[in-house]
C-alpha cells in the first residue's frame, strides 16, 4: 500500500464533543467532523469516515485511552500526542477547535508529533487506583488540618502524641468545648472515619495486587518504600523495559534536574517535575528517612545534607530511590544493602494483609524452647534468608566495584552484618504505667 493512500485524521477531543479534520497525503484537507463524545458516536464516526489504511492523531486527555480503544480496530496508526510538547511545536494566534484538529493532522502527516506511551489495561487501571488513593489522602490531611485549626483557635494545647491514634480520637471525643467548636470537630471526625474506611478498601485491593506482583515486593525492599509507593512507581512508569536506564526512568518521574546551556555557559537547577506528580511525591516521602539509613543510600544522603541542605538531599534521595528501584527491575533482584529485620517486616506485613496467613515462628510443636542467650534471644535473618522466607530471588554477590563503593561510604561492617544471620538479646517487656494500668481498668 502505497503511503498516497494513507490518510491523516486529527482528533480535538474534548469532554463532550470532538472535532475531526481529515487530510490527504498533500496536506490539503479533505473534510471536517464535528460530533459528540460517546461511544455510539466514535463507532459511527470510525464506521462510516475512517478506512484502514488511516492514521489518526489526539492528545492526552482524561479519556484518550478509552477514545483509543473505540477507534483502534479501524485504523491502521493511533497516536496520542503529549499536548505540553504540541503545543511549544505549533502556537498559533487564532486558537479554535478546527485549528488545533487541523494541526495535530499536519504534524502527523509529517512525522513529527510528540508521541506519549499508551499504558496497557492493567497499568491503566492501576494508576487509576493510585491516583484514587492518593486523592483520598489528601482529602483527609484536609480534614486533619481542619481539626488542629480548630483547636489553635481556641488555645486548645494538644497533650496527644498522635492526635489521630485510637487515644487521640477518645481524647478529642471528650474535650470540652463551646457549641459551635464541638459541631466543627464531630463534622469533620464522621468524613474523617468515613474516608479512612474508603482508603482501607482500596489499600485492601492494592494489597491484593502488590502481593501477586513480583515487581511490587522487590520495590519494597528500598528503604522507606511500601507497597503505595511501589505500585505508584509502576503504575507512573508501566513497562520498565521501554526507558534505557535508570536515569531516563527518573526523568520520566520529573526526578532530573533542570538544564539551560547556552555557549560555554551551562547552568543545573530545580528538578523538572515533569512527569507523573504522584508518584514523585510518594518517593520524596520515602526519602525523608534515608538520612537514618545504614547503608549506601543513607551514606549519600548525609554526604549531599552536609554539602547543600536537608530539602536538595531529600530530592536527591528520591531520584537515587527511582535508578536503583529501575535497575532492581531489570536484574530482577532485591536491594542489596536493605535492612532484613525491615524488609522482613514489609513483606509480611502485605503477605498477611493480601492473604491473611501468618507464619508461626520458635520451636516446633512438642520441642522446647531453649534461649541461646541469658534473659531471651531471638534470631534475625540474612538479607538473604529474609528474601527466601518471602519468595525473592536472592541479592547477588557484590561485584570489586561495588566493594571498593562500599569500602569508600565505610559500609563495609554494615555490609557484612547483613550478609549473616546473628543472635540479639531480647528486650525487656517495658511495664505498664499507672496511668496505662487505671485506662484499660
Amino acid at each position: 500500500m502505497s503511503d498516497s493512500n494513507v490518510r491523516y485524521i486529527g482528533l480535538d477531543v474534548h469532554k463532550r464533543v470532538v472535532e475531526a479534520c481529515i487530510v490527504d497525503a498533500a496536506g490539503t484537507i479533505v473534510q471536517r467532523e464535528r460530533f459528540a463524545l460517546n461511544r455510539r458516536t466514535l463507532e459511527l464516526f470510525a464506521t462510516k469516515f475512517l478506512k484502514p489504511a488511516d492514521h489518526v492523531a489526539f492528545e492526552a486527555t482524561t479519556n484518550c485511552w478509552a477514545v483509543a480503544d473505540a477507534l483502534r480496530p479501524y485504523v491502521a496508526k493511533l497516536v496520542v500526542s503529549n499536548p505540553m510538547a504540541t503545543k511549544a511545536i505549533a502556537q498559533a494566534k487564532v486558537k479554535t477547535d478546527k485549528v488545533d484538529a487541523h494541526v495535530l493532522a499536519q504534524l502527523l502527516r509529517c512525522d513529527f508529533l510528540p508521541e506519549v506511551w499508551q499504558p496497557d489495561p492493567a497499568t491503566r487501571q492501576l494508576r487509576e487506583l493510585t491516583g484514587r488513593r492518593s486523592t483520598l489522602v489528601g482529602q483527609r490531611t484536609t480534614m486533619r488540618n481542619r481539626i488542629h485549626s480548630v483547636l489553635a483557635m481556641r488555645l486548645i494545647e494538644v497533650t496527644i502524641k498522635e492526635l489521630f491514634s485510637a487515644e487521640g480520637l477518645a481524647w478529642l471525643a471528650g474535650l470540652e468545648l463551646d457549641a459551635q467548636g464541638r459541631m466543627l470537630i464531630d463534622i469533620d471526625l464522621r468524613q474523617l472515619e468515613f474516608l479512612q474506611k474508603e482508603i482501607a478498601t482500596l489499600d485492601q485491593e492494592l494489597a491484593l495486587r502488590g502481593h501477586a506482583s513480583d515487581a511490587v515486593k522487590l520495590l519494597i525492599t528500598l528503604p522507606g518504600v511500601d507497597v503505595a509507593t511501589a505500585e505508584a512507581m509502576l503504575a507512573a512508569w508501566g513497562d520498565h523495559t521501554r526507558f534505557a536506564d535508570g536515569d531516563h526512568a527518573a526523568a520520566y518521574l520529573g526526578l532530573a534536574p533542570s538544564t539551560k546551556q547556552s555557549a560555554e555557559k551551562c547552568y543545573h537547577g530545580p528538578i523538572t517535575k515533569r512527569g507523573n506528580s504522584h508518584a514523585r511525591w510518594m518517593l520524596i516521602q520515602a526519602a525523608q528517612h534515608l538520612d537514618k539509613h545504614p547503608g549506601p543510600l543513607g551514606n549519600f544522603f548525609r554526604k549531599v545534607m552536609k554539602k547543600k541542605c536537608r530539602n536538595v538531599a531529600v530530592v536527591a534521595g528520591a531520584r537515587k530511590l527511582a535508578v536503583i528501584g529501575w535497575m532492581m527491575l531489570k536484574s530482577n533482584e532485591p536491594y542489596r544493602y536493605a535492612i532484613p529485620k525491615t524488609t522482613e517486616a514489609k513483606l509480611a506485613k502485605l503477605r498477611v494483609k493480601a492473604t491473611g496467613q501468618r507464619r508461626k515462628g520458635g520451636a516446633g510443636k512438642g520441642v522446647k524452647a531453649v534461649a541461646k542467650l541469658p534473659g531471651g534471644s531471638r534470631t534475625v535473618k540474612s538479607l538473604a534468608g529474609a528474601c527466601q522466607s518471602e519468595g525473592l530471588p536472592q541479592p547477588r554477590p557484590l561485584s570489586p566495584g561495588e566493594q571498593r563503593t562500599v569500602e569508600r561510604a565505610d559500609c563495609a561492617a554494615f555490609v557484612a552484618e547483613i550478609a549473616s544471620a546473628h543472635v540479639v538479646p531480647r528486650p525487656p517487656k517495658r511495664r505498664k504505667t499507672q496511668e496505662e494500668t487505671a485506662a484499660h481498668a
